[in-house]
């Protein structure tokens, strides 16, 4: 915890939220010299410069969060595949540093906020009247699910709230090792921990600030001891001269640990971004990335991907890798196109039997009539 603590250089807690289970724990674990109550945000919104964006990591700001909580994945674009997942976000900004990592294109705030009001995103969840319906939600959008849990706590009221809804589905994207917090809750049917990995040459050289692989890999193991259901994300692969040995080496050791009845889904992606990041990641990052030097082309949605073709040939590589081991495995492709999906599976994700449940549009209808409209 103190390692923890130790990464942030103050915290401002918006006086709306002094009275708040956030602002109280905050006040419980930071010295009070690190603490300051403020009517208004620290620094203005716009579009950060990389030593501002380095800055708003290192500084929290506690505020209510005024706008919906609830919403569609980002991946829902037009000529995408969706996998009909939904975010519930509850903070802004993260605390580790990814070259590639898409919020340095999405963001203007100069802070990283995490909202005191999560008992409103849960009041808004179930006021929607759902709760025969079946959801995926995720809350790692804007936010690491986990890397800040120990000040937060959120995941345990998270756990507590979605044990009322056995039809939904909870998950905790994360790229750290914290899990412990939640642990001694036992296991949710309905709750599942999942991590977005990436060969260990590539967190070393890509993933600056998060849990190594090896810790990942042993806190999921933590976590299917406890009884929790786990998930991994390979994703997003990037390319790079012994790509072929190194996600071969992630495959193996994912099968080596674990099962396919351990994981109910695995998914893969391939690195993407919009184009005005490049010069930000150029300049916080270097040419030493393998990210700032990919060769990529504008696609359809407008972000920047590799070739198709390359694309295919890694998302090939890791499924036949993968079936080498045992063809009871369950992958699917995020964000990507329905003829990629033909070239590498040779059958559309809407028309694969093991994967309808994933990309049944019954759930995007049921939430629009609940909203109204458009959620996107």
């Amino acid at each position: 915890m103190q390692e923890l603590i130790g990464k942030f250089e103050h915290v401002y807690i918006d006086r709306k939220s002094k009275d708040s289970k956030l602002a109280e724990r905050i006040q419980s674990l930071f010295p009070a010299d690190k603490i300051s109550f403020v009517n208004e945000r620290p620094w203005q919104e716009g579009e950060l410069s990389p030593r501002e964006f380095d800055r708003s990591k290192r500084n929290l700001f506690v505020t209510p969060f005024k706008g919906r909580f609830f919403k569609r994945c980002p991946g829902s674009r037009p000529g995408l595949a969706c996998c009909n997942y939904f975010v519930l976000n509850w903070g802004l900004q993260c605390d580790m540093n990814c070259s590639y990592c898409y919020l340095q294109s999405f963001i203007n705030s100069p802070i990283l906020t995490l909202y005191s009001n999560l008992d409103d995103a849960l009041g808004e969840l179930r006021e929607m009247n759902l709760s025969e319906q079946t959801l995926r939600i995720g809350t790692g959008e804007t936010v690491d699910s986990l890397s800040l849990d120990p000040i937060t706590l959120y995941s345990r009221d998270l756990i507590t709230f979605f044990r009322e809804f056995s039809k939904w589905t909870l998950e905790f994207k994360t790229k750290s090792d914290k899990v412990d917090q939640f642990l001694d809750l036992g296991p949710a049917e309905n709750v599942i921990v999942s991590w977005s990995i990436n060969p260990a040459h590539i967190v070393e050289h890509e993933e600056h600030g998060t849990a190594s692989l090896a810790a990942r890999l042993s806190a999921a193991e933590r976590c299917l001891a406890k009884g929790f259901k786990i998930a991994f994300h390979i994703d997003p692969m990037i390319y790079h001269p012994d790509w072929r040995e190194n996600y071969g080496e992630l495959v193996d050791e994912i099968c080596r640990r674990f099962s396919p009845s351990d994981v109910p889904y695995l998914s893969v992606g391939a690195l993407r971004f919009q184009g005005e990041q490049r010069a930000i990641m150029r300049e916080r990052f270097g040419m030493k990335s393998y990210v700032v030097r990919a060769e990529t082309f504008p696609s359809p949605d407008g972000k920047f991907r590799y070739d198709a073709r390359i694309r295919q040939e890694m998302f090939r590589f890791v499924n036949e890798r993968f079936a080498s081991h045992d063809r009871a495995w369950r992958l699917f492709m995020c964000m990507e196109t329905p003829e990629t999906w033909l070239r590498v599976e040779g059958v559309s994700p809407f028309k694969s039997e093991s994967l309808q449940p994933l990309f049944d549009r019954a759930p995007l209808r049921a939430v629009a009539r609940a909203s109204q409209g458009d959620i996107g």
